[in-house]
Parts: C-alpha cells; sequence; structure tokens
C-alpha cells in the first residue's frame, strides 16, 4: 500500500467488558439471554504501521500489555493473526500491509467477561481507523463473532454484540434489543481469582444432557423463564424479583456442575450480606460471581465477596432506561 493511500499514522479502537445476567449456556440453543455492558473495565487497540516489517510474523506484530500469561498473549497472537487477515480480506485492502498492533486489555481473561470479544472488537475498530474505512455494525460483529468462534467453538453471539452495547441487552437467535430498566440499583461483579473455560464447561453441560432423557428440554425451560421473569421485573422495576431470578439461575447453573466451591461460598457470602440475588456470570467452572444490591448495602455486600475469597471487585450501575428512551 503506497503511502499516499494510508488514512492514519495510527489507528485507536475500543471496546468494554460484559456480563451475563441470565441466560447462559442456554443462548446457544436459541434461548434468550440477558448481558450487562461493563463500560469501566475497557480494552484499548492501537494499529500502526510497522518500521521492522522482516521480523514481522504474517506481516503483523503484536504487543500485548498488562499482566497476561505467555499462554494467553500466544493464543490471542495466533487469534489476531487470523483476525487482522479477515479484516484485510473482507475491507479489500490490497497488498501486504506490516502492522505493529499494541493491545492494552484491563479486563481479564478466562473470568466469563468477554475479554477476547472485546479485544477483538478494539483491534477490528483499531484497522479500520488506520485504514479509513467505516465499518457497519453487522461487518463488525461478523469478523469479532468469526474470531470468538475459533477461540470458544461454537459461539451465540451475544459476547460479540455486548461488548459494543450501551445498555442492557435482550439476546436470542442471533438478534439483540436494548431492555427498559425500571430502577436504579448496583451489581457487585467478584473475581475468584481462578479462570474458567467455556470450551470445558460447554462440553460438560453436553455431557449431562445426554445422560438423562429430557435433561436438555428441561434445563432449557427452566432457563427460559427465569430469563423471561427476569426480563419483566428489569422493566416494571422490581429489583427483589431479579435478584430472586438471579439466584435461581444460579442454582440450575450448579446443579448442572458449572460452579465452583469458591464461587458457591461467594454466592452465600454476598446473600448473607444483603444482596438481593447471586450468581455465577459467564461460562462457569470458575470465573466471577454477580451480585443485585441496593447502593446502601453495596459496601458490606463487596467486603463479604472479599472474605469469601474475592481478589477484586467492579461495581457496575444498573441505571433506570424507560422504553421511550431506547
Amino acid at each position: 500500500m503506497s503511502q499516499d493511500r494510508r488514512a492514519r499514522s495510527v489507528g485507536i479502537g475500543r471496546a468494554h467488558a460484559k456480563a451475563i445476567l441470565l441466560g447462559e449456556h442456554a443462548v446457544v440453543y436459541g434461548a434468550p439471554a440477558i448481558a450487562l455492558p461493563m463500560v469501566q473495565l475497557t480494552a484499548t487497540a492501537s494499529a500502526g504501521w510497522s518500521s521492522h516489517a522482516g521480523d514481522a510474523r504474517g506481516g503483523l506484530s503484536f504487543t500485548m500489555t498488562g499482566s497476561a500469561s505467555r499462554a494467553v498473549v500466544t493464543q490471542a497472537s495466533d487469534g489476531l493473526q487470523r483476525l487482522a487477515a479477515a479484516f484485510t480480506e473482507r475491507m479489500g485492502v490490497e497488498g501486504r500491509p506490516h502492522l505493529d498492533v499494541i493491545l492494552d486489555g484491563a479486563i481479564p481473561p478466562g473470568r466469563g467477561l468477554g475479554s477476547s470479544a472485546a479485544n477483538s472488537r478494539a483491534i477490528v475498530l483499531a484497522l479500520a481507523d488506520l485504514f479509513g474505512r467505516e465499518l457497519t455494525d453487522g461487518t463488525v460483529f461478523d469478523l469479532v463473532q468469526t474470531a470468538e468462534n475459533l477461540t470458544h467453538g461454537r459461539a451465540s453471539g451475544v459476547d460479540a454484540m455486548a461488548v459494543g452495547a450501551s445498555a442492557p441487552l435482550l439476546f436470542q437467535a442471533g438478534r439483540a434489543q436494548e431492555l427498559a430498566v425500571g430502577c436504579d440499583a448496583l451489581f457487585i461483579v467478584a473475581d475468584s481469582g481462578t479462570a474458567g473455560s467455556t470450551r470445558e464447561a460447554v462440553e460438560l453441560l453436553r455431557d449431562g444432557f445426554s445422560r438423562g432423557a429430557g435433561a436438555r428440554e428441561q434445563f432449557l425451560r427452566r432457563a427460559t423463564q427465569l430469563t423471561e421473569e427476569a426480563q419483566q421485573a428489569l422493566a416494571e422495576g422490581e429489583a427483589q424479583e431479579l435478584g430472586e431470578r438471579l439466584t435461581g439461575y444460579h442454582e440450575l447453573l450448579q446443579a448442572a456442575g458449572l460452579s465452583t466451591g469458591r464461587i458457591d461460598a461467594m454466592v452465600g457470602a454476598a446473600l448473607g450480606a444483603g444482596s438481593l440475588g447471586a450468581k455465577i456470570t459467564g461460562g462457569g467452572l470458575g470465573g466471577c460471581v454477580l451480585a443485585l444490591t441496593q447502593p446502601d448495602q453495596a459496601r458490606e455486600v463487596a467486603r463479604h465477596l472479599h472474605d469469601a475469597g474475592a481478589v477484586q471487585t467492579w461495581v457496575v450501575p444498573l441505571r433506570r432506561l424507560p422504553r421511550h428512551a431506547l
């Protein structure tokens, strides 16, 4: 690519984390899921023209800042090569431009917070900015989803959608809509310090389905009921009802073997401290707990979560958002 065709010297892209309120795993089978954006926890990517193209693998060098392990960096680097190739092919970029990409990812991996999807979205937007390309929401989703399928196997698409959302989303069968919110409250998201594995959790659940006749249908029926009731409680501002559905969904995932001892202890600690409801969030087998609380109880809930083993907590406000404002 000639210098005069380069739109910018550096492209910047950003995305944020997400948490699943209800619907994990069931969403892969077409059931609804509710996702909450965590805009205070971000991934930022910068992409620029490389000055040492000869050393760049596949025409692209990759640097990841933060405390990510070597295994995480290697996996992310491999995924980035494929993502960059998909971007240049989709955008019809001519030649083989050599690029430096730097990713500053504050979202801990393996915690069910959408780190891989957020990193991919930030990189796609950085490349688009660098090449001066306007991307539709659908194109961004397709590129991020391609990377997600390579990382997790069969991805539902909820992460690829939620890491760019500005309000709670209802996601089902590849489509998303913003939800009405009838109350103000807080979510405490607590990191157990242990990474989960979505791929292993999916296989564990699938094995469980294969061992009992009607097990899958029973799981999906209960998951759908809880999610639909939570959606209604959210719209009507019934925080207590919403909290009870969250705890009910935790019990569903716990019965499927997707929780851990530490996660269960953290859920119990949050409920004991006055949380309206608490559950594991994300793929399971580790990761994070999500607890709904009134603002005046938040400090106590967070303290109890730390006492039960949480290594880090984030506060995510739930703001009133009437349907006519969407």
